[in-house]
C-alpha cells in the first residue's frame, strides 16, 4: 500500500475524478455538481456511482481490509491491480462482455470503469423471477474464449508462463479462496455460520464425513497446483450483471492461474443454489417452479455453449499451435477422429473437475463465511433451513458419487427427481 492511499468517501471521489480530463468530459458540468453515491454490497470494496449532466461513471476502490468483516481482518489493496490486469487479458477475447475501463489508479487502488445500466445483478434478477433468455450462452462462451486463449491450447509457454507468475503474486486473495472454499466448511470454525438449530446436526454429518472430505482435499489440490488457465476466481451470480439481451463479467479481484474446472463450478453451482432456492420464495400466487425449472434449463445449457464453444475454438486454432498439447504433436496428425476422441476425453473431464468444484462452492456458502442472498432472503428460517439441506444433499452426491453423473443429462435428472426418492443411499 503506497503512503498515499486514502479511503475515499462522498466527498472525496469528485475532487480525484475532476483531475482526470477524459473521466471529466464525460460526465460533463462541475464537479461540486455531480451526484455521488456509494452502493457497495459486497464483501471486499466501495463502489461510488457517479452522475454527472453528460453522463455517468462507477468508481470502485480497494479497501485495506475486508469489508464485511472490517479492519479487524486487514487485506491489501493490492487485489486491484490483479482485477485490473485480468481485464486487459481477456478483453482481446470477450469485449463488451465486461465493462469498459475508463482509467486505474495504481497508487489509489481505484478503478473508473463503464457504469452497467440498465443492468441489474444477475442473482438479484434470478430472485425476482426474471428470466434472462441470452444469460447461459453468452456464459458459456464467455468462459470458453477466457480459459481458451488464456491456455498453452493457445499460448507459447513463454507467453503463458509469464501469466502464470504474475497471477501468482495474487496471494491473499487466493488463500482466502483455500479456506473459505475446501478448508473452514468441514471442520469447527468461528468464521463460519449456518440456519442453526436447524442444520445443526447436518453440518456435524458433513464435519464426520470421510469420503466427502477426501473429494474436497482432491480439488482442493487441484486448485493449488493446476495452472491451466486464467480464471475469474469469484465467478457467482454476483459476479454478472444482466439485462433482457446483454451479460457484463465483474470484480475478477480473485483472479488467478488455475484448474479451468474452478470458474465453471462456480458459476454452474450458483445457478444450482438458486435453484435449490427458489421453493423457498413461492407465494400464493406462484409456486417458483416455473421459475426453477428454467434455472435448471440454464445450468444444462451453460454447460452445452461451453463445451460446443470451447471444442470449436481448439478446432478452429489447432493448425499453427505454438503452445502445448495439442500443439505441433497434433497440428499434422493424420488419424482426425482420434485426435477428436481425445479432444471430447479432455471436455469429459472438465465436466467432472465442473461438478466437483459446483458442490464445494456449494457447501461454502451454506456452511462456511459468506453466504448469499439466494437462501439469506428467505425469511422463514425452517423454509430456508430446508432448502439449504436440499442443496447440501446435492453437492455432497456430486461429491461422493461422480460415477453416477456421466453427462450433463444425467445431473439434470436428478436434480429433477423428487428429493424423498433421489437421496436414497
Amino acid at each position: 500500500m503506497t503512503a498515499s492511499y486514502e479511503i475515499l468517501d462522498l466527498h472525496t471521489v469528485a475532487p480525484r475524478l475532476a483531475d482526470l480530463p477524459d473521466v471529466r468530459s464525460r460526465l460533463g458540468g462541475r464537479s461540486v455538481d455531480w451526484r455521488i453515491r456509494e452502493v457497495g454490497d459486497g464483501n471486499l470494496n466501495l463502489v461510488f456511482l457517479v452522475d454527472g449532466p453528460e453522463g455517468t461513471v462507477c468508481v470502485k476502490q480497494a479497501l485495506p481490509y475486508v469489508r464485511a468483516a472490517g479492519p479487524s481482518w486487514p487485506m491489501s489493496p493490492e487485489r486491484a491491480s490483479f482485477e485490473n490486469a485480468y481485464y486487459r487479458a481477456v478483453m482481446p477475447h470477450v469485449g463488451r462482455r465486461i465493462p469498459e475501463i475508463y482509467h486505474y489508479d495504481p497508487d489509489a487502488y481505484c478503478t473508473v470503469m463503464e457504469r452497467l445500466s440498465p443492468h441489474v445483478i444477475l442473482r438479484q434478477g434470478l430472485l425476482a423471477g426474471i428470466v434472462y433468455p441470452n444469460l447461459a450462452e453468452h456464459m458459456g462462451e464467455y468462459l470458453a474464449r477466457t480459459t481458451f486463449f488464456s491456455s498453452s491450447l493457445a499460448l507459447p509457454c513463454e507467453l503463458k508462463m509469464g501469466a502464470v507468475a504474475l497471477f501468482a503474486a495474487n496471494q491473499a486473495l487466493t488463500r482466502i479462496s483455500i479456506d473459505l472454499i475446501f478448508s473452514d466448511p468441514y471442520r469447527v470454525c468461528e468464521r463460519n455460520r449456518h440456519t442453526s438449530p436447524h442444520l445443526d446436526g447436518l453440518a456435524a454429518e458433513l464435519r464426520a464425513d470421510t469420503d466427502l472430505k477426501l473429494a474436497v482435499a482432491r480439488f482442493g489440490t487441484q486448485f493449488l497446483t493446476q495452472s491451466e488457465a486464467l480464471l475469474h476466481g469469484d465467478l457467482h451470480s454476483g459476479s454478472v450483471m444482466v439485462t433482457a439481451d446483454d451479460t457484463r463479467v465483474i470484480d475478477p479481484e480473485f483472479s488467478l492461474y488455475g484448474p479451468i474446472g474452478f470458474d465453471l463450478g462456480a458459476f454452474f453451482g450458483n445457478l444450482l443454489l438458486n435453484y435449490h432456492a427458489q421453493p423457498g420464495h413461492a407465494g400464493k400466487d406462484d409456486d417458483r417452479s416455473a421459475m426453477q425449472a428454467w434455472v435448471l434449463a440454464q445450468a444444462r445449457q451453460f454447460w452445452l455453449s461451453f463445451r460446443a464453444h470451447f471444442l470449436g475454438l481448439w478446432r478452429e486454432h489447432t493448425r499453427g499451435a505454438s503452445g502445448g498439447y495439442p500443439g505441433v504433436m497434433l497440428a499434422e496428425a493424420i488419424d482426425k477422429a482420434a485426435v477428436e476422441r481425445a479432444q471430447e476425453a479432455y471436455l469429459d473431464r472438465l465436466f467432472g473437475d465442473m461438478l466437483g468444484f459446483a458442490a464445494c462452492k456449494m457447501i461454502r456458502r451454506i456452511l462456511g463465511f459468506a453466504h448469499v442472498l439466494d437462501f439469506e432472503s428467505i425469511e422463514d428460517a425452517a423454509r430456508r433451513a430446508g432448502c439449504e439441506a436440499r442443496a447440501l444433499d446435492s453437492a455432497r452426491r456430486l461429491l461422493t458419487h461422480p460415477e453416477v453423473f456421466p453427462t450433463i443429462d444425467a445431473v439434470i435428472d436428478f436434480l429433477s427427481t423428487p428429493p424423498g426418492s433421489r437421496f436414497a443411499r
